[in-house]
């Protein structure tokens, strides 16, 4: 029996706790991902409910894809990469989390049956941290109906499906939806943050009791509460900032939004400051001489205590300019100039962009 089988079976007793309107779903997931579509009868809203949350599980795949050999997003993220995708589109579109597909050279989609089918980039988008992929050759798979992750509430039920090798599917609830500021010159307004955990959460899909997609798995991360409490849980990016921007990933590969400046310093927020804990090799701060350990006050005078506040003055200006950066170097201030540069032009173009 495979992990995603098992899961399945023992997902009966959390359904149960969870919400009682998802206990059908354990038996209609036991058996395993269907890639047969169910009858459209409407014996009762909770048979209807089943089918839709099996046919949700029946749209995730898994993703497989091997960055160009110079790619510079390895040296964090490793060459190969595995995770999930959700198919979203008639025409077989999968809606993955961007990181897999950054800089890729080759992407295999992985189904439940085992087949490895070809695939290509169609976008990745800096700003929302979404990627898209196409098929090369059909998947004859139902899509995911987009949802609204702005309607969730904590009391509503949700669904964590991974695909591909050792996919699975758990029941998880919303602990908290906040802004969220990454280290890597990302921020996005309304995060969604789940618990339990799942360490399969790369591009794994999050759904609604309805089984419509709500959200794209990112990260693991130790505050999924919010408000300064400690607890494990992952964080999906809403498909609500997929809806916008649509027409211009398609057909632009990006949306305007990723054109935007870059300095290339991973920095963390503690206690009110942001303190830098590494320069990317050749990038702007580094050729400017900022340092792992300085910790930055001011962006072109303007104080700053959170990441999001050094974002979004950041991104504020035109992507290639001279910013002016008064930091805190062991103790001594200085100011530092760093020429940002546009990061969409710094990256190497998946393979199909």
């Amino acid at each position: 029996m495979d992990a995603r089988h098992m899961c399945a079976s023992l997902l009966r007793g959390a359904l149960a706790l969870a919400c009682v309107t998802l206990v059908s779903l354990a038996a209609a997931a036991a058996p395993g991902r269907s890639s047969q579509t169910p009858p459209a009868r409407e014996d009762n809203p909770s048979q209807a409910q089943s089918r839709a949350l099996m046919r949700a599980s029946d749209s995730v795949v898994g993703i497989h894809t091997s960055a160009t050999e110079d790619a510079s997003s390895s040296e964090t993220l490793g060459r190969e990469r595995v995770g999930s995708g959700v198919v979203i589109g008639p025409d077989g579109l999968v809606l993955t989390i961007g990181y897999l597909i950054l800089e890729a050279e080759d992407i295999e989609l992985v189904l439940d049956d085992g087949r490895r089918l070809p695939a290509r980039a169609v976008a990745y988008d800096l700003a929302s941290g979404f990627g898209l992929v196409q098929p090369v050759v059909p998947l004859k798979l139902e899509p995911a109906p987009l949802g609204r992750a702005s309607a969730l509430t904590n009391e509503d039920a949700l669904l964590v499906v991974s695909g591909g090798d050792g996919g699975a599917l758990s029941v998880a609830r919303l602990a908290s939806r906040r802004p969220f500021s990454g280290y890597w010159e990302y921020h996005i307004d309304d995060a969604l943050f789940t618990s339990p955990p799942r360490t399969d959460h790369s591009g794994a899909g999050l759904f609604n009791s309805r089984g419509e997609l709500v959200g794209i798995g990112s990260l693991i991360v130790m505050d999924a509460p919010g408000q300064g409490q400690r607890g494990a849980g992952n964080m999906f990016v809403p498909v609500d900032l997929l809806k916008p921007i649509m027409s211009e990933l398609r057909e632009r590969g990006a949306s305007s939004a990723s054109r935007r400046a870059w300095m290339g310093a991973n920095c963390v927020e503690r206690e009110h400051q942001i303190r830098v804990v590494r320069v990317a090799p050749n990038g702007p701060a580094e050729a400017a001489g900022l340092q792992p350990g300085d910790v930055i006050s001011r962006i072109d005078g303007a104080e700053v205590g959170e990441l999001s506040d050094l974002y979004h003055l950041l991104w504020a200006g035109a992507s290639e300019r001279d910013v002016r950066l008064d930091i805190l170097r062991d103790g001594q201030a200085r100011s530092v100039m760093v020429h940002t540069m546009d990061r969409m032009q710094t990256l190497h173009r998946a393979r199909g962009i």
